[in-house]
């Protein structure tokens, strides 16, 4: 089958993924903003509580990060079938992984809280949540793999769809569950921390059944009962080869972030809730930079499917500029209107006081990350995907985890430091990145996944391809596509 003839667009991508992250902001606002109402150890308990969550489930990249460049790749190349293979293969990958995660989560809820110095006063509060949550995982990893498939698809309406479902299910249980329903004798009282872990799980049942409708109707897609537990192997390979070094660079990085946020610990529960408070009101800078970043990658990796270089590369710079500028609008809009925003979850005037400084460091902190959120998903859509891995890994350790110390706790500079380690982190990594596109280094990889993909396409119709035909050298294929060598 002949590649696509037209590339797919931007910014139909842009604006669905756009408010599916603002939905996930709003729920984490209330429930931040409901947790602390109760007090503010019950607010940095769930803090931590999601950051715990999101550290293991950060494992489930090695499926997610791989799934969405090899099933656009091979979309963008017109390889419809390879495709569905693929689709199918992450469902058995995410319930294994989902699962395991879970479990432990469940299990070990307690020490892992310890793990990142949780304050005396706040673990009983944050074990009893971390074990709610744990069972929630395999479905979010079930969600998440449908809606990569859906958004690789160039079907990010319907995703966003489902998404609107899932968040405005949560909101409306979220408050009955935790805060109770009623009043005087006969009123509940609520869960606390667990309800919001009960609502997330309902929403997720539902999502996964909006999914499981939309996938029949729109794709033709209907899983077999063994595509939830099976782990084929040469559609695992594809995924690992881009999703294993994608993984690793997010989980160094999870880890790195987690560390920091044990360091914020260290320094006592009124730092713990500050941290927690500004990382809300932080989250909604990013939203661009993230879903113009995710955008990036799907439309990236049609392109190279269909051998389509030069494009790629005109679309990249022009989306890092826009990116830039809308990031670091935002950022300068949310630190002015701070003090206005921190107050929306706690009247303790000391923590708005010292909130305020560090939104404005987010400033600094988010024009460097608008490099990381969508030239690292460049890179791994065309098949580069090792070099932001090594590359990050050395920043992520010595800047944003030891200097997260060094000028936190040993220089004394407390949470100003920390927001200064996590500055020059995102600028290091994210000049590193750029470097590596504007010399064209990822072009060879580019190659090689065309290369891969027709081989494919010539062995399916002749035999099954082996395991084997992810790997190789990626220089040594051959092949301009509209661009010239890489520069050394």
């Amino acid at each position: 089958m002949a590649p696509v003839a037209s590339r797919p667009r931007l910014t139909p991508l842009i604006w669905p993924l756009y408010l599916e992250l603002w939905m996930g902001i709003a729920v984490g606002i209330v429930a931040t903003a409901l947790a602390a109402r109760q007090s503010d150890a019950t607010g940095g308990a769930f803090s931590l509580g999601n950051q715990l969550y999101a550290t293991l489930f950060v494992l489930f990249r090695v499926i997610g990060a791989g799934a969405s460049v090899v099933l656009t790749q091979r979309l963008g190349g017109g390889h419809r079938d390879q495709a569905d293979a693929v689709a199918r293969a992450t469902l058995g990958a995410s319930s294994w992984l989902g699962g395991i995660t879970g479990l432990a989560a469940t299990l070990f809820a307690e020490p892992l809280l310890r793990l990142l110095n949780t304050p005396p006063e706040v673990l009983p509060l944050a074990t009893p949540f971390m074990q709610w949550l744990g069972p929630t995982m395999l479905l979010d990893a079930w969600n998440a793999s449908m809606a990569s498939v859906m958004r690789s698809h160039l079907r990010s309406r319907d995703a966003l769809a489902v998404v609107v479902a899932m968040h405005v299910s949560h909101l409306l249980l979220i408050w009955p569950l935790m805060l109770g329903v009623g009043a005087g004798v006969d009123a509940w009282h609520g869960l606390g921390l667990p309800g919001f872990a009960l609502a997330l799980g309902l929403s997720r049942v539902l999502g996964c059944g909006l999914h499981l409708w939309l996938w029949r109707l729109r794709l033709g897609l209907v899983p077999h009962w063994h595509d939830w537990w099976r782990l084929p192997r040469p559609e695992l390979a594809a995924l690992l080869h881009i999703g294993l070094p994608g993984a690793a660079e997010n989980i160094s990085w999870r880890l790195c972030f987690t560390y920091s946020v044990s360091v914020a610990a260290l320094l006592g529960a009124h730092a713990l809730a500050t941290h927690a408070y500004v990382l809300q009101v932080m989250m909604g800078v990013l939203l661009f930079g993230a879903a113009t970043g995710v955008a990036v990658e799907i439309v990236v990796g049609h392109l190279v499917g269909a051998g389509q270089l030069h494009e790629a590369n005109r679309l990249v710079r022009k989306a890092l500029f826009t990116g830039l500028a809308v990031s670091t609008a935002g950022a300068l809009l949310v630190a002015l209107l701070g003090p206005w925003l921190m107050r929306i979850f706690t009247r303790d005037e000391s923590i708005v006081a010292a909130g305020a400084p560090l939104l404005w460091l987010t400033v600094l902190i988010e024009s460097g990350r608008t490099y990381n959120l969508i030239v690292i998903n460049a890179l791994r859509a065309t098949g580069d995907a090792r070099y932001p891995l090594l590359a990050g890994v050395f920043s992520m350790l010595l800047v944003m985890a030891l200097g997260s110390w060094f000028m936190g706790v040993h220089l004394g500079w407390g949470l100003p430091g920390l927001w200064l380690a996590y500055a020059a982190d995102e600028w290091l990594r994210g000049l590193l990145m750029w470097r590596r596109w504007t010399h064209l280094k990822w072009v060879p990889h580019a190659r090689a996944t065309r290369h891969r993909l027709r081989a494919g396409a010539r062995h399916s119709r002749e035999e099954p391809a082996p395991a084997k035909a992810w790997g190789g050298n990626p220089g040594s294929v051959s092949g301009s596509y509209g661009l010239p060598p890489a520069r050394e």
